[in-house]
């Protein structure tokens, strides 16, 4: 491949035409995980329709291309051989004891026909995205179909075979770009966690449903790095029931701080959308608004940013969120209350709520909001007086 030449956009008002590239083929909707796992394989799909029907997908600096498929030497980079050699098996039928140890035949990452293949092509999109980034062929790209942030280097975990995330990552810092990581799954990441839990050349930053109520059971605020890493990983759990003013708190608090602070060249947002009320798999009870408005904050700082999928099992609500995200991250959300560009919800696919792509406006239960409050200050306090110091911040 040939070098790279990276477009500096960081003192820059606007980066040139094209600059927006939403990444998508018709060939992530063929096949994918089993009908029955509830990873939906078809819902960058339907985003990509509600954006197409709403003509968000056209326009100058607008484009749709097409992921490359990560090859092996590429997933190499993080993955392990014998770990891609099981997954390899696995997409032929053959499995044993060695692959069952390395996460796979599990209820959330079942082996299925194709499966390497297919993973490695959902990969390829961000890896797609962070070249288009590194040559300023784009200054947003979204890559909808990934954010495998589970993924290990040796193992599968969370619906999760191969983790885009990292590997966009670390193409990015190969090429001397500083890396954030801002991953708002209801999840916590931890695979990029681990990733670079030793280095500061990326900073991870996830806001997540705290590890004792969710699956993976980690991201507390006191892990916080280590060695060269110490202070470049910032975890904000967030307890049962947060809500969208003090997600807001918490994210204006905690986490843009210490992003302004790190001045990073380039940003990598992982947007699930599980953190939504109403998702089966998570107990937050955020509204897209919410995640629009932060979304927007990350905008106005100026940097380049990849976005990836990620989490969301409450279809309809995942698709509206992840076209509004879209909308968002190019600057033309000027409709989205605009009930007749959105045509409610017969072009939206949801039948309970006429809104647009912005959700309705939820009120957390009084009695709830003591608790819940009390919890995320005690954490914003923890990473302003253990984190904060080593970025400089007061």
């Amino acid at each position: 491949m040939p070098p790279i030449e990276f477009k500096d956009y960081s003192s820059a008002a606007a980066p040139p035409a094209p600059a927006c590239a939403f990444i998508y083929s018709p060939e992530l909707e063929v096949g994918g995980y089993p009908e029955a796992c509830p990873f939906n394989t078809r819902r960058a799909g339907r985003a990509r329709a509600i954006l197409n029907d709403m003509g968000l997908l056209s326009g100058p600096g607008r484009r749709e291309v097409a992921p490359v498929p990560a090859t092996e030497e590429e997933l190499r980079r993080f993955h392990l051989p014998d770990y891609l050699a099981a997954l390899k098996d696995g997409q032929e039928g053959r499995y044993d004891m060695a692959s069952a140890a390395m996460g796979l035949g599990t209820p959330d990452c079942p082996i299925f026909p194709g499966m390497y293949d297919y993973v490695r092509l959902a990969v390829g999109g961000s890896l797609t995205a962070a070249r288009l980034i590194l040559r300023g062929d784009a200054f947003i790209a979204f890559n909808p179909s990934g954010g495998f942030h589970h993924a290990h280097a040796g193992r599968a975990s969370g619906f999760c075979y191969l983790n885009d995330v990292v590997l966009a990552a670390m193409e990015l810092a190969a090429a001397g770009r500083r890396v954030a990581i801002l991953d708002i799954d209801v999840h916590h990441g931890d695979g990029q966690q681990a990733a670079f839990y030793e280095r500061n050349d990326v900073l991870t930053l996830s806001m997540h449903e705290s590890g004792r109520t969710l699956f993976p059971g980690t991201g507390f605020e006191t892990e916080i790095g280590r060695g060269a890493g110490r202070g470049f990983c910032v975890n904000i759990p967030l307890p049962v029931g947060t809500y969208d003013l003090i997600y807001e708190h918490a994210f204006l608090e905690a986490a843009l701080p210490v992003l302004r602070a790190y001045q990073p060249d380039v940003i990598v947002m992982e947007l699930g959308m599980d953190t939504l009320s109403g998702d089966p798999l998570a107990h937050l009870n955020l509204t897209n608004n919410v995640i629009a408005d932060v979304l927007e904050r990350v905008r106005k700082l100026g940097k380049p940013i990849l976005a990836v999928g990620g989490g969301g099992y409450n279809i309809p609500n995942t698709v509206r969120g992840w076209a509004l995200c879209w909308s968002v991250l190019i600057g033309d959300h000027s409709r989205q209350h605009d009930l007749g560009v959105g045509m409610g919800g017969v072009l939206l696919e949801n039948t309970d709520w006429l809104g647009g792509l912005r959700d309705r406006v939820l009120l957390s239960e009084a009695g709830r909001r003591g608790p819940i409050d009390a919890e995320v200050h005690r954490v914003v306090e923890y990473l302003r007086t253990h984190v904060f110091p080593l970025h400089g911040l007061a």
